[in-house]
Formats: structure tokens, sequence, C-alpha cells
């Protein structure tokens, strides 16, 4: 009777044997837009313009949109605000039409002093100054998409907050920015933590599960 037991146990065991397998885990695809759960990674970078985190920003450029101070020391006439027309000019009295698109505050304060020398001022001095930046954009996946007035050193994450935060289906850690850069609108993904400039668009995409 023991030895019978025996071979029983024995073939339960193998058979059980016979049946194992060896689980492989299956790979997973790395999170982000385009890449959750479908093997394939994150969209590239669409422009080689350099726009992320903690990169150091380059010198604000005026473009249309922005709404300026400019002082004419001494002239009471010319200090006023002057907002950049869709041509990207600022039209003073005097001298008229002025091109700003482009050009730091400094440079446009050069070029504005340049122009008053030319028979209407012996030395002038000129000051300008942002008074109020061109408004930025954000899509996609936020509560309120629209534009929205620029607010100094603020990230895309600052833009999202504005526009009452994500949406339930909002991928999070990136965004799309677009950026014009010399004429030619540069679009990359960044993090959220990426600083923006005036006239800036984010796109917040949609997660995929």
């Amino acid at each position: 009777m023991r030895h019978v037991r025996l071979a029983i146990l024995l073939l339960a065991a193998l058979a059980v044997a016979g049946c194992a397998r060896t689980v492989v885990p299956a790979a997973v695809a790395p999170g982000g837009p385009g890449g959750l759960g479908y093997g394939a990674p994150p969209p590239p970078p669409l422009s080689p313009v350099n726009l992320v985190a903690g990169a150091p920003l380059p010198p604000y450029t005026l473009d249309s949109g922005d709404r300026l101070r400019v002082v004419v020391f001494g002239q009471d006439s010319l200090t006023n605000s002057y907002g950049v027309d869709a041509a990207g000019n600022i039209t003073l009295p005097l001298i008229g039409a002025v091109r700003a698109r482009g050009l730091t505050t400094t440079e446009l304060s050069g070029a504005l002093a340049a122009r008053l020398r030319q028979g209407f001022l012996r030395e002038p001095h000129v000051a300008v100054e942002v008074e109020l930046y061109r408004p930025f954009f954000i899509l996609g996946e936020v509560v309120f998409p629209g534009q929205y007035p620029y607010v100094p050193n603020m990230t895309a994450e600052t833009a999202v907050a504005i526009a009452g935060g994500f949406t339930p289906r909002a991928w999070r850690p990136t965004v799309e920015l677009s950026r014009p850069v010399d004429g030619v609108v540069a679009r990359q993904l960044v993090p959220v933590i990426t600083q923006m400039n005036p006239g800036d668009t984010i796109v917040v995409d949609e997660r995929w599960f």
C-alpha cells in the first residue's frame, strides 16, 4: 500500500513539472504621447532650436501686440505709450513709423534717438520699456483654452494653471511649445517647467489611456 501511494505522488509531481512554464514579463513602452503601451517613443523635437528647461533665454525682442512706454527726456509731446502694430512698427509724432519687430528695447531706443537726430532734436535721450507684453496662447487638454496676458517669468506649468489646469485626459509631463524665432515658428516638446516668452503657443496633448 505504501508503494502505491509513493507511485501516485511521484506521478503527480511529474505532471505538475511538465505543465510549468517560464513567464517572461512583457516589455512596457515608455510613457508619453504616442508611446503609451504601443512600443513607440514620444515624437522627436521638430526643431533644433534650444527651448529646453533651464536654458538661458535670449534677450526679449519686440513684436506685434506689445505695448511700450517711450520716454523722450524733455519732450512731453513725444513721451507716451505706443503699441507695436501688425506691421511690427510704432508710430511717433514728428518721425512717423519706426520698425520695432525683432529689436530689444535697448535697440529700439537707439533707433528712435537716431531718427530724432535727423533734424528734430540735437541730443535726444530716449528710454523704452515694455508696458504690456503680447499675449500667449494655450490649446488642447486644459480646462479653458485660449489667449491670456503674459506674466513675466512664467513657465508652461504656470500657463496651464492660468488656463484652469489640466483636463482628466491631459498628458502632463511635457507640452508642445511653439515660438517665433527669426521669422520662423519653432516647435518642440518641452517639460512643463520650461520658461515661456510672450507670444508663445502651448499645446497640451491627450494621453492615450
